[in-house]
């Protein structure tokens, strides 16, 4: 079910989603935290589906903050609100409200979106694309217990990461470091089995990738040796090899789902290892709401 509201009001969109609940029959009861979107209309359409996606796990009130830019000076002096109430399956498990702000109210955005946020609910923010300076200031930042980032989306992920790392605030996450959930299970299960120092290392990625850097920054802190950055045709991170006594333990996924793990003295193994979609990635964060301590150890590591 869609409703769609011009010109109007908090007021207003909450009033349309209680009758649309009545109408699909759909209650609020397993609705179990606020995501808010923050993006412009290029990006909605694919960071709505991944949160529908993400609401399987996670139901959850949806609020897209869609940025409208002024087309025409005259567009400049127009504030105005407008937006479309989505419910049932039209929005997943939870459900979902697109609130496009047109001129003045673009600076205001909070003021919008206080009162539809649930009532003792926590509250996720995600910028798919560009992230504020300082996302844990950010007024609608500020409202959230978690605050997602993705480094991999702007032009130069790693002058972000130092960014991230100059203004990070307990909450604050990156897809990049997400991606690497994965690999870091995989790879704390090999030196387990190991049961050896690694002396050195390495991880291969395709040129500038922020989860290859945070991977390697990781390293250092976790290994306290020295991680050499090499680029690959990737995608993402292609390798990684730790140097040991005994011998080198590597980890290859060049491409597609699967990686293959050699240890010194055992067979090689494949295993799964596939880049993940962002839905999953998005259903990861909101596992997790507490703050990521190994991130921000990570994304604090400077290198010379």
């Amino acid at each position: 079910m869609k409703i769609d509201l011009t010109d109007t009001n908090s007021s207003a969109i909450n009033k349309a989603i209680l009758e649309g609940r009545r109408a699909v029959g759909t209650p609020a009861v397993g609705v179990v935290l606020t995501l808010v979107i923050v993006t412009d209309e290029e990006n909605a359409y694919d960071s709505v589906r991944a949160a529908n996606e993400a609401s399987k796990e996670h139901p959850s009130r949806t609020l897209v903050v869609i940025r409208r830019r002024a087309l025409s000076p005259r567009e400049r002096y127009v504030t105005r609100l407008d937006a479309e109430v989505r419910l049932g399956t039209d929005a997943g498990s939870g459900e979902t409200v697109l609130l496009r702000l047109h001129g003045e109210l673009n600076a205001r955005a909070d003021s919008v979106v206080l009162p539809l946020l649930l009532p003792d609910a926590p509250v996720v923010v995600w910028w798919p694309v560009d992230a504020p300076a300082v996302p844990s200031k950010d007024p609608l930042g500020a409202l959230a217990q978690r605050r997602i980032t993705d480094t991999y989306a702007v032009e130069d992920p790693l002058g972000a990461l130092d960014a991230r790392a100059a203004s990070y605030a307990p909450g604050d996450t990156d897809l990049a470091w997400t991606r690497l959930t994965p690999w870091r299970s995989m790879l704390a299960a090999a030196l387990d089995q190991a049961g050896t120092d690694v002396v050195s290392a390495a991880v291969e990625a395709e040129e500038a990738n922020p989860s290859a850097e945070l991977l390697a920054r990781w390293f250092e802190v976790r290994l306290g040796v020295p991680v050499e950055r090499i680029v690959s045709g990737g995608p993402v991170v292609t390798a990684v090899r730790m140097g040991t006594p005994q011998g080198e333990i590597r980890i290859d996924r060049p491409e597609g789902p699967v990686a293959r793990l050699a240890i010194p003295g055992q067979p090689s193994r494949v295993m799964a290892l596939k880049v993940r979609t962002t839905a999953e990635l998005i259903a990861e964060e909101l596992r997790h709401l507490d703050p990521d301590d190994a991130y921000a150890t990570a994304l604090e590591r400077r290198t010379s």
